[in-house]
């Protein structure tokens, strides 16, 4: 049972030792952030650490406070062996799915690396379109120090793109809610209207621009009815 698990003291590298026990040494733990926001891109990071490495609170980063995950940010980027990143905007996430494109980034960051890895830990994400061996473990970022690790770097990445966002469209909340759909989101998003950086097909985006098409043809009827009736 996971969450009986997760009540015991987990050692976050069970995973990373038992392939050290097969001369491996080069692990990368990769993971994503940014499917549930309406907005910005999906964004990946790769992270290899040196042989047992600790870092005390490091965990699944939704579950570090912002302060904590900027402090582990700066730490990771110090004593990794590499970090890749990689990212994957909103017109990408339309045309190939959130899904595909969570895998693309994580493929990226991957490739970004400059070591490359001997084996990699996924968080939950089947890498088929990788050509390194790889492993994809359930709640990997609460159960891998490596996996975890990219989680921080992706999530920390990934907000102070929404803060960039947030100078640009302040009236939007972006640095609150990181394009997540929350209540206030929502009310803004229907009272500002739709920007270019929006994925255009999750639903209360989609369903905004349809309704706008719908008032937009509408008022193309009624003004050719009135040119009509007015001047034949």
């Amino acid at each position: 049972n996971y969450m009986k698990k997760k009540e015991e003291n987990v050692d976050l590298l069970k995973y990373e030792k038992e392939l050290y026990e097969k001369g491996i040494t080069l692990i990368g733990g990769v993971d994503e952030v940014g499917r549930g926001p309406l907005v910005g891109p999906v964004v990946a990071a790769c992270v290899i650490l040196p042989v047992n490495y600790e870092l005390p609170g490091l965990d699944d980063s939704k579950k570090i406070s912002e302060k904590k995950r900027d402090q582990f940010y700066d730490i990771i980027m110090r004593d990794a062996i590499s970090v890749g990143v990689g990212i994957v905007g909103p017109e990408k996430i339309d045309e190939i799915n959130i899904l595909e494109a969570s895998r693309l980034a994580m493929k990226i960051a991957i490739e970004n690396l400059s070591v490359k890895p001997e084996f990699i830990l996924s968080d939950a994400m089947k890498l088929t379109n990788i050509d390194i061996p790889y492993q994809d473990i359930i709640h990997g970022d609460a159960l891998s120090l490596s996996i975890a690790a990219g989680s921080v770097i992706a999530k920390v990445t990934r907000d102070r793109m929404m803060y960039e966002l947030d100078k640009e469209y302040p009236e939007y909340g972006f640095a609150k809610h990181k394009g997540y759909p929350t209540k206030a989101h929502l009310e803004n998003l229907a009272k500002y209207g739709v920007l270019a950086n929006y994925r255009f097909t999750y639903k209360p985006v989609s369903d905004l621009i349809n309704n706008a098409k719908v008032v937009v043809r509408k008022w193309k009827y009624f003004i050719i009815m009135f040119l009509k009736i007015t001047f034949y």
